[in-house]
């Protein structure tokens, strides 16, 4: 950081392609080189970005001595062996969700990132959304009173997709649903019941190794009297794209909205019944974030709109800038982000947990004892 600024390589120019202007604002950080495996489009984003650093190679990547941390976004099958290399090379990582596939991969970046001593942070948008910084708020000034459940669901039928997500299980992307109930109170997944219910057709299941249309989880949060609830489909269901949030506590409770763009509702305890419910809007956060970048929290600075993730999405709550805003502080001042390797191991392990859970009826799954 001769220059004081955190140099960044992006890897994956779809949805990466999304930060890169977010880190050219960003007061401390830059992005130096950009790697894609498609050249045409690789130039085509580098003459976009006036980025001259270009690669088709991930390993020409982490051989640019420039380059000292690099924000992977590629396909989901690619995360930990690229995250295990960059490790390897000396550099920082941050990584779009899941963390891995398998619990061995995970336990492998743990125990890299401990080895190394580098940073990684798991590029979960739903903790960073202005929805959860809005709940988190309110939670730690008390106004939720004593937390007693936690409800997560992501329903998203991914026809028209690539290709990959039809080998997708449910479970194995589950960090959107997980996170924020272990993130509203800092906790961590002690163990899970799952259970499967209905099927896919038969070329699904046959590419995933999954029959169930549905996934349904119950998540027991370690030195905790709480438990939460997350659901999944990809397949086969009829309901509107939703990634939904519901907190219930002593003095208040929020649950998200059932149709997209709508308002959610906030439940305040011991008033007359009809006046608990209030339907309310959601203040952005972006006072959170240096000057430069703050403008990045609005949908209308999203460079891509025609990008499926933010036609349904939104634009992930204006989570962006949060996430490299995180990253790029940690790796100046030296600390871990948040959700660093276990977190995010944790986060990760619990949907792969709760599919093995399935698979076995609903048998009780334990947590990786690492994670």
């Amino acid at each position: 950081m001769s220059d004081g600024k955190v140099k960044m390589a992006m890897v994956g120019l779809g949805f990466g392609s999304e930060f890169i202007s977010i880190y050219q604002a960003h007061p401390d950080a830059d992005v130096v080189a950009i790697c894609r495996r498609n050249e045409a489009e690789l130039n085509k984003a580098g003459d976009q970005f006036g980025i001259d650093r270009r690669f088709t190679d991930f390993d020409a990547v982490l051989a640019d001595p420039e380059v000292e941390c690099v924000h992977i976004n590629s396909p989901i099958a690619d995360h930990a062996w690229m995250s295990l290399k960059a490790l390897d090379a000396g550099k920082h990582v941050m990584c779009t969700v899941p963390m891995a596939t398998t619990i061995e991969e995970c336990q492998q970046i743990c125990d890299k990132v401990k080895e190394t001593g580098l940073k990684y942070m798991m590029a979960e948008t739903v903790v960073y959304s202005r929805e959860f910084l809005f709940i988190k708020d309110m939670y730690e000034k008390g106004e939720l009173g004593k937390i007693q459940h936690l409800a997560a669901s992501h329903p998203q039928d991914m026809e028209g997709w690539p290709s990959y997500w039809e080998e997708m299980i449910p479970m194995h992307y589950a960090t959107h649903v997980v996170s924020p109930c272990l993130g509203l109170t800092n906790a961590l997944a002690e163990s899970v019941s799952c259970f499967g219910s209905g099927t896919v057709r038969e070329e699904i299941a046959k590419k995933s190794g999954s029959p169930f249309a549905v996934q349904s989880c119950h998540i027991k949060l370690k030195d905790s009297d709480i438990t939460a609830h997350i659901w999944r489909f990809l397949h086969d269901v009829a309901r509107q794209y939703r990634e939904s949030f519901d907190v219930y506590g002593t003095k208040r409770s929020f649950e998200w909205t059932l149709i997209e763009n709508e308002p959610h509702v906030l439940h305040t305890a011991k008033k007359p019944e009809h006046e608990i419910p209030e339907k309310i809007e959601i203040p952005d956060f972006a006072h959170l974030l240096p000057e430069p970048i703050q403008r990045f929290t609005l949908p209308a600075e999203i460079h891509d709109a025609d990008h499926l993730s933010f036609v349904q999405g939104g634009g992930h709550g204006g989570s962006h800038p949060h996430m490299v805003h995180e990253f790029v502080s940690a790796v100046k001042e030296d600390r871990d982000p948040w959700p660093n390797a276990p977190t995010a191991a944790n986060w990760t392990c619990t949907g792969l947990c709760a599919h093995e859970s399935a698979m076995k009826g609903g048998e009780l799954v334990r947590l990786p004892d690492f994670s």
